[in-house]
């Protein structure tokens, strides 16, 4: 059956459900080739979007998607994973962690953002991060 008759989506013209919903498709793709299986709730269980686990049986992350750099207070201790798309691929981090770092290099403790709504989002990876969060980048070319 030809394919001729799909048209590629734009992003930027998603709502940001169908965002949401097109970047777990994403992200579960690629977290495929490192040996994980995601489960999607159907509703924030414990601040997570999707439960990501190894085939080996003893990794189970608990992910929340997002669409760009964020962090929240109502994530702490949670034991949050992040995931969100740049254009070469994905970060994919430890909330509790990389938010600490932030909170020292990065101003984001003195914004209303976080002071008064606990929530802080960055419309760009700031230069201040880069380092640690390379750690954390996945390529979309992972294929074994």
């Amino acid at each position: 059956m030809p394919l001729d008759h799909l048209t590629r989506i734009q992003y930027s013209m998603l709502n940001s459900r169908q965002k949401e919903n097109y970047n777990y498709q994403k992200i579960a793709g690629v977290l495929a080739d490192y040996g994980f299986i995601t489960h999607r709730l159907s509703d924030d269980w414990n601040g997570a979007d999707f439960i990501a686990r190894h085939i080996d049986g003893t990794r189970f992350l608990k992910v929340q998607l997002k669409g760009r750099l964020s962090f929240a207070r109502k994530y702490l201790g949670q034991d949050i994973w992040i995931a969100f798309p740049i254009p070469e691929g994905w970060y994919f981090f430890p909330h509790d962690e990389i938010l600490d770092f932030a909170l020292q290099h990065t101003k984001i403790k003195q914004t209303d953002s976080w002071t008064t709504h606990g929530a802080y989002s960055f419309p760009h990876v700031p230069p201040s991060l880069t380092e640690i969060l390379a750690r954390y980048r996945i390529t979309n070319d992972a294929k074994a």
